[in-house]
């Protein structure tokens, strides 16, 4: 028995050439028709230039006019659309930017990017699996695919704004879910790392589209009635050290304050990871002798690679960041000196940075029962309180976020330092610049649970109401930065 393939090949070849002669068509009234499109594309490019930052090399399979692609200001810019008429109006239009006339399904590009974007282009083609499977062609592994589409409740609504000449007119549409394109991302070898919604108020209404679009979007029930669905996805994780090259070295960065007693355990606990370890030890104006037990630890232990920072600056967040700029490893772990996270767990964290599962990995204290006395009950409702509000912050699930220990790659730790001044200077505890600066680079976030031990010296640093105060501070800020894009 044959199986005769000549329908579906004419099915779709028909519904090629009618997409080629309707946006052909749109192209050619584009610079005469206007609608609520105008305020719903800009309203896109901001959210995309929150998500893709300058100087990257970014991909866009169906371009229209290239105005979304020269917003993100990409060192490499190329785009690809089926339409003459659209390509040959966007090279105009941005002489700058690299066009190719070319059908998704069937591009050929001999290189890769940092970013690929498909903007409401998988509701208008005929094989979306297989447009997904040419983006991961031209991907690399840290390429971010990133999607939006719209959402079926606006079917019946974007039909009448047509009748009305408020939309631009479309031909029949897929309209998928977002499990839809989960499903069709994972045959394809991607991963989604989060999703979200954007645009409610599609229209250029002065306040009610700033309200609608940059506040009530986000706020649950109301973001289920958004206009379009936001998807990013990364290739399928792979091990970013093979068995048959040099394993990654590992820098542990170790703040201490007051901490003297803890210093000998260090040098004992702290198993061998990778290809080597380095202990960066950054002594933060202690009271006690805790310079000294570093300095007598260091001598007694000649076969440990080790260095002592004297910190300069005030907080922990400052020699975090000291022993993270000074640390020279390719993973960089943070381990606070009182051992309340166990440094046997470290063999986890590392697995699963170099594994590819993780690009950033985040200590949990709120899974595993604790050893008694090790947290009060105010601070773990409050660590838990923190916990969700960071993940709908963050649009991934973020448990704990004041586990001293997380874990990046030193590459990925210096990007986050570039783009510090999008946050500023404004972390006393170290956690959250690293949190926000991760979720801007849309790094792959995941909790790792530890059990936490209650500690055998000194007294914690965390001051309850202060410190409390700082965290919703730093709540309302990250919101307006992250959440409700300005």
């Amino acid at each position: 028995m044959t199986i005769d393939t000549s329908a579906n090949f004419d099915k779709s070849a028909e519904y090629r050439r009618s997409r080629l002669a309707h946006w052909d068509t749109i192209a050619q009234r584009s610079d005469t028709w206007h609608g609520w499109g105008g305020t719903y594309h800009r309203r896109l490019a901001e959210v995309y230039r929150l998500v893709v930052a300058p100087g990257q090399r970014v991909l866009e399979l169906g371009c229209g006019q290239g105005d979304l692609l020269a917003a993100l200001q990409p060192s490499t810019g190329v785009g690809v659309d089926f339409s003459e008429e659209m390509i040959q109006r966007a090279q105009r239009r941005h002489p700058a930017l690299r066009f190719i006339q070319a059908d998704a399904h069937d591009f050929e590009l001999a290189e890769s990017f940092d970013v690929i974007i498909l903007s409401d282009l998988i509701n208008d083609v005929w094989d979306v699996q297989t447009v997904l499977e040419r983006a991961a062609r031209v991907s690399r592994p840290r390429t971010r695919l990133i999607i939006n589409t719209y959402s079926r409740l606006w079917e019946s609504v974007l039909g009448v704004a047509e009748r009305l000449n408020l939309a631009q007119p479309v031909l029949h549409q897929n309209w998928l879910t977002v499990h839809d394109v989960k499903g069709l991302l994972e045959l394809a070898d991607f991963e989604i790392i989060r999703s979200w919604t954007e645009v409610m108020w599609p229209l250029g209404t002065p306040l009610l589209a700033s309200f609608f679009n940059k506040i009530l979007v986000h706020v649950w029930p109301f973001k289920h009635l958004a206009l379009t669905n936001f998807i990013m996805a990364r290739p399928r994780p792979r091990p970013h050290f093979t068995r048959s090259s040099v394993a990654p070295t590992v820098s542990v960065i170790i703040p201490t304050r007051n901490e003297a007693g803890n210093i000998p355990a260090v040098f004992e606990r702290v198993p061998l990871l990778g290809s080597h370890v380095e202990l960066v030890f950054v002594e933060g104006h202690s009271r006690d002798n805790t310079y000294e037990a570093i300095e007598q630890a260091i001598a007694a232990h000649p076969a440990w690679d080790c260095r002592l920072l004297r910190q300069t600056g005030v907080g922990k967040g400052d020699a975090v960041r000291l022993g993270l700029e000074q640390a020279h490893g390719d993973i960089l772990m943070i381990l606070d000196a009182d051992l309340t996270m166990p440094p046997e767990e470290l063999p986890k964290f590392y697995e699963a940075a170099r594994s590819g599962t993780a690009d950033f990995v985040n200590g949990v204290r709120l899974v595993y029962p604790m050893e008694e006395q090790a947290m009060q009950f105010l601070n773990m409702m409050a660590n838990k309180a923190f916990g969700l509000t960071f993940s709908w912050l963050l649009g991934q699930k973020i448990k704990d976020t004041l586990c001293g220990t997380k874990v990046l790659f030193r590459a990925d730790y210096e990007a986050i330092a570039r783009n510090r001044a999008y946050f500023g200077d404004f972390d006393p505890f170290g956690d959250f610049d690293l949190l926000f600066g991760a979720a801007k680079l849309n790094l792959r976030m995941v909790d790792l649970p530890i059990r936490y031990r209650a500690r055998t010296y000194g007294q914690t640093n965390i001051h309850r109401w202060s410190h409390g105060w700082l965290l919703l501070r730093m709540v309302l800020f990250a919101a307006r930065r992250l959440k409700f894009i300005p």
